[in-house]
């Protein structure tokens, strides 16, 4: 797989890069334990990864501090991406695209990493009370002064409320479209997996005609895709996946054939499951980051080898006729 660059900040496509948020949030609290969180970064950078993507929402905060530590020493290694303009309250979450907020979030998110700079700066997500354009200018104003060297966006997701007959990643469209006007957009993350392939309708092209990348998110599925998760199983109460509606044990059992497939790929090419998941992501185009989360560092390691694994059209055929995943709500 070529690896090249694209953005103001060199960002590396061609390559997996790290998502750093189940190592602190959102996933099993009993998994989290920061002396391994350390030597899993530690161990994808020594994989070859470059990208490390967290927010200052992940925790609150506790992601970044341990992104953080990991790169005491290590900061050149690494392409760092953070977020803000979410705000995590109790039992809920609020966007914030204020200008003088956005100012502060960066602030504190260079103290958290200590770093000087951080390499992708985006919007997590727009503030319905702030016109984009504001919390952009205020963004770019970071990219002037020094302080961050490129911008990003998180596209709203593909099952978020949209107006009638919309493709489902326009809205998320009609804000680049805006924002571009003010500064130059470097990167989008949005969900991208062999379960989830919406961005390939509409985003997808937009960021290729636009030399944009995209940071597939969740492309291992949460998990599932890796093979690894039996239906019924159970998650900890806090983890997202328990009131997420793949993952109730009737789901997941529905979508098995999914990952049956890919297993029959795997076993072909030599490779585990969610390497062959990590490299048809890889196989979607030249723009296209896949930024699985990892919280040990065998995956880590695993995940960074799906970029030497090649599909070719027979593998790719097979993969794209896999049935359609499943929701509870179908």
């Amino acid at each position: 797989m070529e690896c090249r660059t694209i953005g103001a900040a060199g960002l590396a496509v061609g390559a997996v890069g790290l998502g750093c948020m189940p190592m602190s949030w959102g996933y099993s609290a009993s998994q989290r334990i920061g002396d391994r969180s350390v030597r899993t970064v530690h161990a994808a950078l020594d994989a070859g990864v470059r990208l490390l993507d967290t927010a200052d929402m992940y925790g609150p905060f506790t992601n970044e501090l341990l992104v953080g530590r990991a790169l005491k020493g290590r900061r050149e290694e690494a392409f760092v991406s953070t977020k803000c303009g979410l705000l995590v309250g109790d039992q809920h979450i609020v966007a914030n695209g204020r200008p003088g907020y956005v100012r502060r979030a960066c602030d504190a998110s260079l103290r958290r990493l200590q770093t000087d700079v951080i390499d992708l700066y985006q919007l997590h997500r727009a503030d319905p009370e702030v016109p984009v354009e504001e919390t952009w200018g205020a963004m770019a104003e970071l990219v002037t002064v020094g302080k961050v060297r490129s911008l990003g966006l998180c596209a709203v997701g593909a099952r978020a409320p949209r107006r009638s007959g919309e493709g489902p990643f326009e809205g998320t469209i009609r804000q680049l479209e805006r924002i571009q006007q003010v500064f130059p957009v470097s990167a989008v993350e949005a969900e991208l997996s062999v379960w989830s392939r919406e961005a390939l309708t509409e985003l997808l092209p937009w960021c290729v005609a636009r030399g944009v990348g995209l940071l597939a998110a969740m492309p291992l599925g949460s998990g599932y895709l890796t093979g690894t998760l039996k239906p019924g199983q159970g998650f900890e109460p806090e983890d997202l996946r328990a009131r997420h509606p793949r993952f109730t044990a009737e789901v997941m059992a529905a979508n098995q054939p999914v990952v049956a497939g890919l297993r029959r790929v795997a076993e072909r090419r030599g490779a585990t499951v969610a390497q062959v998941a990590l490299a048809w992501v890889l196989r979607q185009g030249p723009h296209v980051v896949p930024v699985p989360g990892a919280k040990r560092e065998q995956w880590a390691v695993e995940n960074a080898g799906a970029a030497g694994v090649v599909l070719d059209d027979r593998d790719l055929a097979e993969i794209d006729a896999l049935p359609a995943a499943r929701e509870s709500w179908d």
